[in-house]
């Protein structure tokens, strides 16, 4: 590890904590020569997930452009940054619990619809017109609806 400052390997851990739920750690590091301090984290290296787009594409998962779309429909919410960052943990999980290698970009959506009806309506509805393509206000409102009622359906209980 080196220091991002002056590049120096002389640092020390100053403090150590689980994050994650356990899945990963979280080191606030001190360099000797400069007094710089910054953050690290360790994370279980996993296998790459390969997202298979709508077009056919294929791309790297992306966990960070996960959760900055994450962030994007949870602006001017209350949703703080770690419940976004349990939401990314949660949807991660899922991912690699299913064993494939390779997995549809709209499995990745159906899990954000999921996780966000239970944490945010207003989110959900934001994230639901983009990922949807509403067309028109009648399919917002249907939508909407939807979200009045509570009649948003997991996906993993469709399935």
């Amino acid at each position: 590890m080196k220091c991002n400052q002056c590049q120096s390997d002389d640092i020390k851990v100053i403090e150590s904590r689980d994050v994650a739920e356990g899945q990963a750690i979280r080191r606030r590091r001190m360099c000797i020569p400069c007094g710089n301090r910054f953050t690290t984290y360790e994370r279980l290296e996993r296998p790459q997930l390969i997202i298979v787009k709508n077009d056919g594409t294929r791309q790297l998962f992306n966990r960070a452009k996960l959760l900055a779309g994450l962030y994007r429909a949870c602006e001017k919410t209350a949703v703080t940054s770690l419940e976004l960052e349990k939401v990314v943990d949660a949807i991660e999980q899922e991912l690699y619990a299913c064993g494939d290698q390779e997995v549809r970009s709209t499995r990745i959506g159906e899990l954000v619809m999921d996780q966000l009806a239970r944490l945010n309506e207003v989110a959900y509805v934001r994230f639901a017109s983009v990922y949807r393509r509403f067309k028109d206000i009648a399919s917002f409102e249907q939508e909407l609806s939807l979200v009045r009622q509570g009649k948003h359906i997991p996906t993993s209980a469709k399935e």
